[in-house]
């Protein structure tokens, strides 16, 4: 009779493509990076004096995810945020 083995497989190659772009590349540019394939997200944290807020927005499905994190938290705690919310 067989036995159900399966050997281990490693896949080290990510999936994905993380691409940081300086500021003066993005206000020349339009939209998504130009090497952009598949899903395209954007995320930012922000604070004002109403509170910080951490944002999502998916170019390629159109989504929009928007949370308020009241008023003590940091620009820093509202990226970590959206990235998180992003993943």
């Amino acid at each position: 009779m067989g036995v159900d083995v399966m050997r281990p497989a490693y896949n080290l190659e990510p999936p994905y493509v993380v691409t940081m772009l300086m500021r003066e590349e993005w206000t020349k540019a339009t939209g998504a990076p130009p090497a952009a394939k598949g899903l395209v997200w954007f995320t930012d944290g922000t604070k004002m004096r109403e509170g910080t807020r951490a944002g999502v927005y998916g170019q390629s499905v159109r989504r929009r995810l928007s949370s308020s994190l009241g008023r003590y938290a940091t620009v820093f705690q509202a990226d970590i945020y959206a990235i998180l919310a992003c993943a």
